[in-house]
């Protein structure tokens, strides 16, 4: 098993989800598998994965939801705070700076909208690669699932084509196929090897 750190400090967590923060374009779960395990090694593939599979069938956003769950595993309560704090102040600030800057610029010179708009779809597409490989390296702790490698990917195909082909809420497939598969799970964790 990979050894992992901690956080030095609390300021040393803030630091690391803002820093996260301002990497995540297209989503930050993109970027937090590799700082969070691979860079800073706080977590183990296996741990984020845990982490966020939980995050996801929470209500929110993932991110925050995560970045609370790993603030608190280090710190408590104010760890949790701390790392959702670093995890919206910079973003949310650049966010309302660059909100104030585009419209500044669209009253001033109106034929940049579409500037700014070809530099967003180009974005989108470098955010759906990121998505793709983050989706790959998350694929890779699978292998020691209880459920074995070949039924977690039939999951996984399953509930894209849930949502994809039979275009079902999410909640649904959540709560229907998420729910089964945690049975499954437990059922085989408490069966005796054979």
């Amino acid at each position: 098993m990979a050894e992992t750190q901690r956080p030095a400090s609390l300021g040393a967590l803030f630091w690391a989800f803002t820093a996260l923060a301002l990497q995540g374009f297209g989503g930050v779960i993109a970027v937090a598998q590799r700082e969070l395990c691979e860079r800073r090694r706080w977590l183990t593939p296996a741990e984020f994965l845990e982490l966020l599979a939980s995050a996801q069938v929470l209500p929110g956003p993932n991110v925050c939801n995560l970045s609370l769950m790993i603030g608190d595993r280090f710190f408590g309560w104010r760890g949790a705070l701390v790392a959702l704090l670093g995890m919206m102040a910079a973003p949310l600030a650049l966010m309302l700076a660059l909100a104030w800057a585009l419209a500044q610029a669209q009253t001033v010179w109106p034929a940049t909208q579409s500037t700014v708009k070809g530099a967003l779809f180009g974005i989108a597409a470098v955010a759906a690669g990121q998505i793709i490989g983050t989706v790959l390296k998350l694929a890779a702790p699978l292998r020691q699932h209880p459920l074995g490698a070949p039924a977690s990917i039939g999951l996984a195909a399953l509930a894209f084509g849930m949502m994809v082909g039979l275009k079902w809420p999410l909640l649904w497939v959540l709560l229907g196929l998420g729910g089964a598969a945690c049975v499954l799970t437990y059922w085989r964790l408490r069966r005796p090897a054979s």
